[in-house]
């Protein structure tokens, strides 16, 4: 079985109350924290919140840019970070997501000297606080800012670290139609301490929206059967962000992602072969038609805000 999560990128306008009102009525347990709408509530009252409501934090967004592409020096992004880790450890989240950043103007060799500089600044206070730094590669061709854009580059990073507080993070959205994805599943699995999950139709760019799971064609329930059957347990975050939530609003995207989500548990408990993406869904229509042609991108889809 696998841990199901909603992330609060997918709910961007709703404020935490409404999003643990909300959740709950879904059927969600868990959820993804973004780090600009948590400096909008405040830890302490976050956690007194996410009590409450009986919701546990699965991963808290994000920390990183080191390489200084965001405006900020390696001092100030690795003070953020700690910074992060210790709301992390506040919240009961076991995982940062950690983005590498932009090359900014550095080679790359540099900016992975900068990154594994970082990494070994913060993992001493990962390690006390009981938080994964899960290191999140970006596909080359989806915009955003990451200079780390190889499956294999990212896990040799970690296998170069060799400490179990520093993992990845696996994006299907960026890296589910790569052809070298069932090679690296073991891998992966191993690796990976979050897997975040959202749908597309074309191949990942700056212009293509994070589809809820179902509306696209990436082949996500088998793709995480696969991560599942090789010993991966950690948990699963569905985030989509896009023409399609707003389509189906809020309310609608939680209804739909919980029947999905019910559909491959269910699927996965009996031994049946998972549904092929965009097949028809209960009401009898495949669900992919609901994005718009060219619709707009929000600057959330590619998960490169600033960390507040």
């Amino acid at each position: 079985m696998f841990d199901v999560a909603i992330s609060q990128v997918t709910t961007p306008r709703w404020e935490l109350p409404q999003e643990l009102a909300s959740l709950s009525a879904s059927g969600f347990e868990r959820m993804s924290l973004w780090r600009p709408k948590l400096s909008d509530t405040g830890v302490a009252a976050s956690v007194r919140l996410l009590d409450a409501a009986g919701v546990k934090v699965s991963s808290l967004q994000w920390a990183g840019g080191f390489t200084g592409g965001d405006g900020r020096s390696f001092a100030e992004s690795v003070d953020d970070a700690l910074e992060a880790i210790d709301a992390a450890q506040a919240l009961g989240a076991g995982v940062l997501v950690v983005h590498a950043g932009c090359r900014g103007g550095h080679t790359r060799t540099h900016a992975t000297r900068l990154l594994l500089q970082a990494v070994e600044a913060l993992l001493p206070r990962a390690r006390e606080a009981g938080v994964v730094l899960a290191v999140k590669p970006v596909h080359a061709t989806a915009g955003g800012c990451g200079f780390l854009t190889g499956l294999n580059e990212a896990l040799d990073l970690v296998d170069r670290c060799a400490d179990p507080s520093l993992r990845l993070t696996l994006d299907l959205w960026h890296f589910g139609h790569e052809p070298c994805l069932g090679g690296l599943i073991e891998r992966l699995a191993e690796a990976a301490a979050l897997v975040q999950v959202a749908d597309r139709c074309e191949p990942p760019s700056a212009c293509a929206d994070r589809l809820p799971a179902g509306h696209g064609s990436l082949p996500l329930e088998a793709l995480l059967g696969d991560l599942l059957d090789a010993g991966y347990g950690g948990p699963v975050e569905f985030d989509p962000v896009g023409e399609a939530v707003e389509i189906l609003g809020y309310e609608g995207v939680l209804r739909e992602t919980r029947l999905v989500a019910d559909a491959w548990l269910q699927h996965r408990s009996a031994g049946r072969q998972p549904i092929a993406a965009g097949a028809p869904t209960r009401t009898g229509h495949a669900r992919h038609h609901l994005r718009p042609a060219g619709s707009r991108r929000s600057h959330a889809s590619s998960h490169i805000a600033s960390p507040g």
